[in-house]
C-alpha cells in the first residue's frame, strides 16, 4: 500500500492547517518546504482567515483590503508606540525640549481645579508652566519593528492622538507637533496645527486632537512628537495646560487614495484584494519576510493588539 504524502490532502485542508501553524512558523519553516505549500501560504485567502482567527476583524468585516499578510502583521504589531504616555514614569522617555517657569511636572488626575479623564485607567498628566514648556520623543521606526519595505510600499495609516485640559481658573495655550522623518532626519510630513488657546473660567474638560497620516512620501523612519504650553496668566506654580494619554498607532490601511502626498519635505529645526482564483486567490509580490521575522521573532512573541 503506497504511503500517503500530506500533499495530497484537497488545497482547502491544507490551508484550515495552517490557519492554525503559528505565523512565524508559516513564513520561515513552512513556505519553504515545496512550491505548493508556498503558494498556499501566499494566498490572501489565507492571512485573511487568520485575521478572523486571531480577532483583528470579524465576519461582517467588508473593509477592502490591499495585502492580507501586511493587514494580518500590522495587527500584530499595534501598539501604542510612545513610552511613558500617561506619567507613570514621571518624566522618564521623554526629553525636555523647554522647561520654563517653574518647569515640567507630573500631577494626580483630577487635580486642582480640574475634571477627570474620560478614561479611569488614565491616573496622572503632566502639566506647563508660566514660560513655555515643551517635550517630545523620537520614535525609530526599524527599532520598532517597521521595516523600510513596509513604511515605502504598504505605508500603513500613522494615528497620533493627544489629549489636553486646562484648569478652570487659569487660560492656557496648547501646541503640538508631529513630524514624519527620515532617516537623514528631514521632515517629510508635518501635523502643526496653530495653537489652542483656552480663556481663564474655562470648564476644564479634556479635548482630543487627533490626525491620521496617510499617502506620506517613502522613505519614513521616524517619528517626532513633540507637544507642550504655558499658561495666560503668567502665575508662578503649574497653570498651563495640562497633558496625558498620547499615542502614536500604526494601524493597517484597507483602502488608498491614488493621489501621492504633496507635503514637501522641510529641514527640521529642533531634531536631528487583486484578482485571481475565488478572487482572493492571487499570490502578493515578493516581500523580505524571511529577514523581517529573523529580526522580529521575539517581538512578535509579545506583542498585543490594542
Amino acid at each position: 500500500m503506497a504511503l500517503l504524502s500530506i500533499n495530497d490532502l484537497p488545497e482547502n485542508i491544507l490551508l484550515e492547517v495552517f490557519i492554525y501553524v503559528p505565523a512565524r512558523q508559516l513564513v520561515l519553516d513552512c513556505r519553504p518546504v515545496c512550491s505548493l505549500w508556498r503558494d498556499l501560504i501566499d494566498l490572501m485567502t489565507l492571512w485573511k482567515r487568520k485575521s478572523l482567527r486571531e480577532g483583528f476583524i470579524n465576519e461582517d468585516y467588508d473593509e477592502p483590503v490591499s495585502d492580507w499578510k501586511s493587514f494580518y502583521f500590522l495587527c500584530i504589531l499595534r501598539r501604542n508606540l510612545l513610552r511613558n504616555p500617561c506619567a507613570e514614569e514621571g518624566m522618564r522617555s521623554w526629553k525636555i525640549d523647554r522647561n520654563g517657569g517653574n518647569h515640567w511636572k507630573v500631577e494626580h488626575l483630577p487635580g486642582g481645579h480640574g475634571q477627570g479623564f474620560p478614561d479611569s485607567k488614565v491616573k496622572k498628566y503632566f502639566v506647563t508652566s508660566y514660560d513655555l514648556c515643551l517635550k517630545s520623543q523620537m520614535v525609530d521606526l526599524k527599532a520598532e519593528g517597521y521595516w523600510e519595505e513596509l513604511m515605502d510600499t504598504i505605508r500603513p495609516d500613522i494615528v497620533v492622538k493627544d489629549w489636553f485640559a486646562a484648569r478652570a481658573d487659569c487660560g492656557c495655550t496648547y501646541s503640538i507637533r508631529v513630524q514624519l522623518v527620515s532617516a537623514n532626519y528631514i521632515a517629510l510630513a508635518s501635523f502643526e496645527p496653530p495653537p489652542v488657546t483656552i480663556e481663564q473660567w474655562s470648564d476644564a474638560q479634556w479635548r482630543e486632537v487627533s490626525h491620521t497620516f496617510s499617502d506620506y512620501p517613502p522613505g519614513v523612519r521616524h517619528i517626532l512628537f513633540q507637544h507642550g504650553g504655558k499658561d495666560t496668566q503668567f502665575w508662578a506654580g503649574w497653570y498651563g495646560p495640562r497633558v496625558t494619554n498620547s499615542s502614536i498607532i500604526i494601524s493597517p490601511k484597507t483602502t488608498r487614495n491614488p493621489a501621492a502626498s504633496t507635503t514637501q519635505p522641510e529641514t527640521m529645526q529642533e531634531q536631528g484584494q487583486g484578482q485571481g482564483q475565488n478572487q482572493e486567490r492571487e499570490r502578493e509580490q515578493p516581500r523580505p519576510w524571511n529577514a523581517y521575522f529573523n529580526n522580529l521573532s521575539s517581538r512578535l512573541r509579545f506583542c498585543k493588539p490594542l
